[in-house]
């Protein structure tokens, strides 16, 4: 194996226990519930799910299970959503 690709997959492996380094900013998820699945959405610092609590609440238990399982990796300091 090629020297170099060595010394990436260390460093790979290094910042991989550090989730700090990534901050996710848009993305689309499939959230598999216990009645149904969920299309979860992150964008702007903001959760959107398709659930029908989400759509009187603007909160879910979908949405909060996704922020505590990414936890630092979300932006921090964004306007909370409306």
């Amino acid at each position: 194996m090629d020297s170099g690709l060595i010394g990436k997959i260390e460093k790979a492996k290094w910042y991989a226990q550090d989730p700090s380094r990534v901050t996710l900013l848009k993305f689309t998820a499939l959230f598999h519930g216990d009645h149904s699945d969920h299309v979860l959405t992150f964008d702007n610092g903001r959760w959107f799910c398709e659930c029908a609590f989400y759509a009187s609440h603007r909160t879910c238990s979908h949405t909060m299970a996704m922020d505590s399982q990414l936890g630092e990796m979300l932006p921090e300091g964004l306007p909370a959503p409306s």
